[in-house]
């Protein structure tokens, strides 16, 4: 055990018999297990490959991280800008979560809280950070290492929120100062210009604690994209840079976003029917009052909101549907599960993000299910023992777990303080893989995994008992997400229009049934974005392995 082993056991030891945790302790549905004890950085960005290896990065100015380059460039040799902090010290990897081993990474300049996407051809695109990052724009491929471009953005982006949009492009929105949208990667002449976006200067609180950075991104089925600055929304063309339509302020006083920081993700697209355009509920959880921040500074730590709101976005007059966690909860993620379920995970029921800023560590995770009654729709679930706060993570991987990692609430590198720097990554397994009866998928059609909008598609799978009709059934896509300051950018999920299934009987001497699940591709680009998806068969609320499936627009 090696000395800062020992010194963060002993402080979680202390803390838990000292202070008050938020922490729920019954017979709850789920389990975690310790990965890695220690990747050598803390996981701040967490992003998932179709290769199902995870890219992670924290920030090239924290310091020198506990993992160290063989091959150290020499400082004198760095560019303009490069950090000169990170020629020898690692601060960024790749994890592979199935051999739990760790491949050094190279980033040259510093992308403190900045941003990215999966583009359509399975690149890591990921923009902006700190001082010499803030304009820059990184691409990582598969088994290759990160290639930077500093003068891919046309103006400095810190703290914004990148979306994959319909046409494969990516936009990137806000940042600290920042009033304005812009397009990546720059391919035209219209990608080299800059948006303005005055909703973000309405919903700014105060300009030391804005409450608007890291805004909600969620492309809309209809095309447009849903934008939450703060307490409130908008649907904007952003083709046109026109505001479609404005949304009342969401109930209740409480900011939603950075520093203030609740969670957001859009409810799975049901595509059944396939006709015109799936109804869209964005749903947001937690975040704290507005002066939050400011009374941390000062020692004063607020409690956490227990308030979601539902908000059906494609409906004409749509309301706000007000609803409560059993925990309140700032920083925490919500990620979503191939099921369709909502995971709430990781955060703190008093305070705010920032340096030292948050109190009562939330270990249990929520399980929130949008298609039941609304008084049994939460569900709160076993609870970890490491506290995860400011700068943590979680990423939904292809086996149907949840990979959580990061936190770091301090300047630097700090194992000695009350809420250390976390370099260990967990994975949380939801009730769903408790189940001894997964399905699991044998092939489908299109053959090479490749499908265009509206094709027939055809899955394979097998049940080790026999499934009772098609009602208890669905075909899910799931986008992978790049998450981040409690925000998995880009994550979605779609229920497929998949209209029958044929029971092929008993196979592997008597040990499986087989099905066939004949359906529809997504019908439009503005309902799935092309690109890569992990595609899942649910049976019965539980999900098989996801298999690794591309969208093109051809």
């Amino acid at each position: 055990m090696t000395l800062q082993t020992k010194t963060s056991t002993l402080l979680i030891l202390l803390l838990l018999s000292t202070f008050h945790y938020s922490i729920v302790v019954a017979n709850q549905a789920g389990k975690w297990k310790l990965l890695k004890k220690s990747i050598g950085i803390s996981a701040m960005h967490m992003a998932l490959m179709p290769n199902n290896k995870i890219i992670v990065f924290d920030r090239t100015n924290f310091g020198p991280s506990n993992l160290t380059k063989k091959n150290c460039p020499n400082i004198n040799s760095l560019q303009p800008q490069q950090d000169s902090s990170s020629s020898c010290y690692v601060h960024s990897v790749e994890f592979d979560p199935s051999k739990r081993t760790v491949r050094p990474l190279t980033i040259l300049t510093d992308t403190w809280c900045s941003s990215g996407a999966l583009s359509n051809d399975g690149v890591l695109i990921q923009s902006g950070g700190y001082q010499r990052g803030e304009r820059v724009v990184r691409y990582f491929t598969q088994n290759t290492d990160w290639v930077e471009d500093p003068n891919g953005l046309v103006t400095p982006r810190w703290y914004a929120s990148n979306q994959v949009l319909n046409d494969g492009k990516i936009i990137v929105v806000g940042g600290r100062y920042q009033f304005s949208y812009e397009f990546i990667p720059k391919k035209t002449d219209s990608d080299l210009k800059l948006y303005d976006l005055s909703f973000l200067k309405e919903t700014r609180y105060l300009d030391n604690v804005p409450n608007n950075l890291y805004p909600f991104l969620h492309l809309s089925p209809d095309g447009s994209l849903f934008i939450f600055a703060n307490d409130r929304g908008i649907l904007l063309d952003f083709g046109s840079n026109k505001i479609l339509r404005r949304f009342s302020a969401m109930p209740g006083g409480v900011s939603r976003n950075y520093p203030s920081t609740g969670s957001s993700a859009m409810l799975p697209l049901d595509l059944n029917g396939n006709v015109g355009i799936p109804k869209a509920v964005i749903l947001i959880c937690g975040g704290t009052s507005p002066d939050s921040n400011l009374k941390a500074v000062a020692g004063e730590f607020i409690p956490a909101t227990k308030s979601c709101g539902r908000l059906t976005i494609t409906e004409v007059n749509p309301k706000w549907e007000m609803e409560e966690m059993p925990i309140g909860r700032v920083m925490g993620d919500m990620i979503l599960l191939p099921t369709g379920d909502v995971l709430i995970i990781n955060g703190a029921g008093k305070g705010t993000a920032g340096w030292d800023s948050a109190r009562d560590p939330v270990l249990n995770p929520v399980l929130y299910r949008p298609g039941n009654e609304p008084e049994t729709r939460f569900e709160t679930l076993a609870p970890t023992t490491i506290p995860r706060l400011y700068h943590s993570t979680a990423h939904l991987l292809s086996d149907g777990r949840v990979l959580v990692g990061g936190s770091n609430p301090n300047r630097s590198y700090n194992f000695s303080t009350l809420f250390p720097t976390e370099l260990s990554l967990e994975a949380f397994y939801p009730p769903y893989l408790s189940s001894p009866n997964r399905p699991l998928i044998t092939s489908m059609k299109p053959v090479k995994k490749e499908m265009s909008y509206n094709q027939t598609i055809s899955v394979h799978f097998r049940s080790n008992y026999e499934v009772n009709g098609e009602k208890g059934i669905s075909v899910n896509l799931v986008a992978p997400s790049f998450t981040t300051h409690s925000f998995a950018m880009n994550q979605r999920v779609l229920v497929l229009d998949m209209r029958e299934l044929e029971n092929k009987g008993k196979s592997n001497k008597g040990k499986w049934y087989e099905y066939v699940s004949d359906g529809h591709a997504p019908s439009s680009a503005a309902v799935a974005p092309p690109g890569y998806y992990m595609l899942f068969v649910v049976v019965d609320g539980v999900p098989s392995r996801g298999m690794w499936v591309r969208i093109v627009n051809e």
